[in-house]
């Protein structure tokens, strides 16, 4: 794979960081989670590929465990709040002296600089500060923050693994590692570039939820049908919106213009009472094949029964039977083999990782007989 030969070192988090381990973990990188050895269950849902080693860095031989495998890896995945690192000596600056090549990724919410660095906060936080979170939501209603997907995981963890591998790609040339400074605020802005870049071009110039794309047109909204379920549609191109109407059953020449905005609300009474009249599957048997751009809005369990997704393989089941989106994007030489094995239990791999990282098995029977580690009694065997 694309990324095999790469060790890295992920500290236990929450969200963001874990997705970007899996990331790395998904196209070849050796992932070793280093957790703690008090937490009873790990709460990383996203842990496919991952390896655990459970490390009390409260015993200053945790610390010195944890530095040595640091070292001895090309990455280090941090997802604390500033500071953090440097109280237990193991900072950057410190990693860096000893091992030029690593690159150490600090995947925080406001970075490592600014008032805001030693903060607390959460994706809808992080969005806000973004400017994104005032752009998003319905005409008329407060802000509305999407899950906690863009700035948590587009924003954080997608844009790090970009980072990591951006900076893989550098050490082939200079031979030198480097410190990553990975801002969901910042991550999360940039992943609205878009937004940002075409607010003169007539798509963003309406207030919230008005325009062109943020559901304010009724050719780019989701309808109910008869059934309960939901169509998207995103017809916005002249050509696609000709396909819709016809789809619909509506004669053009006795509706409003598409872009008078005006006319937009009874545009969507007309769609809402047309798309109402038949069941998603009905519609999709009508747009199927067309460029209406008129989709079915799939459940979670819908998704992998659906043709297309079918026919790409784009999800796929692990040892547990849960299903999950496969890695994207497919390589043509090197494509990602995720692990369909079970998500590691804390400390599962605790022995077998320090075997690899040369110590003996007397050393790791003194380390877990002190508490420094702690491996599994009967997977994790000496």
């Amino acid at each position: 794979m694309a990324l095999a030969g790469v060790r890295v070192i992920e500290l236990a988090g929450l969200a963001p960081a874990p997705f970007c381990g899996m990331i790395l973990a998904d196209f070849g990188a050796k992932v070793i989670r280093v957790d703690h050895t008090k937490t009873g269950m790990s709460l990383d849902t996203q842990a496919r590929g991952k390896r655990s080693v459970a490390i009390n860095l409260k015993t200053s031989e945790g610390v010195s465990l944890l530095k040595k495998l640091c070292l001895q890896s090309d990455v280090v995945l941090e997802p604390y709040r500033k500071g953090v690192m440097e109280k237990l000596g193991l900072g950057p600056q410190e990693f860096l002296k000893e091992n030029p090549r690593l690159i150490y990724a600090r995947l925080t919410g406001y970075g490592q600089s600014g008032s805001y660095a030693s903060a607390a906060g959460h994706d809808i936080n992080y969005l806000a500060m973004s400017g994104l979170l005032s752009r998003l939501g319905r005409s008329g209603e407060k802000p509305y923050a999407p899950l906690n997907l863009i700035a948590d995981f587009a924003g954080g963890g997608l844009s790090c693994a970009l980072g990591i591998v951006l900076a893989l790609l550098e050490r082939e040339r200079s031979g030198r590692g480097q410190v990553i400074d990975a801002s969901m605020v910042e991550g999360a802005a940039y992943v609205g570039s878009f937004a940002w870049k075409s607010q003169s071009i007539g798509i963003w110039d309406r207030p919230r939820g008005e325009n062109l794309l943020d559901s304010g047109a009724p050719f780019y909204d989701t309808y109910q049908t008869s059934d309960g379920k939901y169509v998207a549609v995103g017809a916005i191109e002249p050509q696609f919106y000709t396909q819709l109407l016809k789809g619909l059953d509506l004669d053009p020449g006795s509706l409003p213009p598409q872009m008078s905005f005006a006319d937009w609300p009874e545009l969507r009474r007309i769609f809402t009472e047309r798309f109402a009249s038949k069941s998603q599957e009905d519609w999709s048997q009508v747009f199927d094949g067309t460029d209406a751009c008129v989709t079915p809005v799939l459940s979670f369990q819908q998704v992998s029964s659906h043709p297309h997704n079918q026919e790409r393989n784009s999800f796929l089941t692990d040892s547990n039977g849960e299903e999950s989106p496969r890695p994207a994007p497919v390589l043509s030489r090197t494509p990602a083999e995720p692990s369909l094995s079970a998500n590691p239990f804390i400390g599962e791999h605790t022995v077998e990782v320090l075997n690899e990282f040369g110590f003996k098995s007397e050393e790791i029977e003194q380390l877990m007989t002190l508490g420094v580690v702690k491996g599994d009694a009967i997977k994790a065997k000496l």
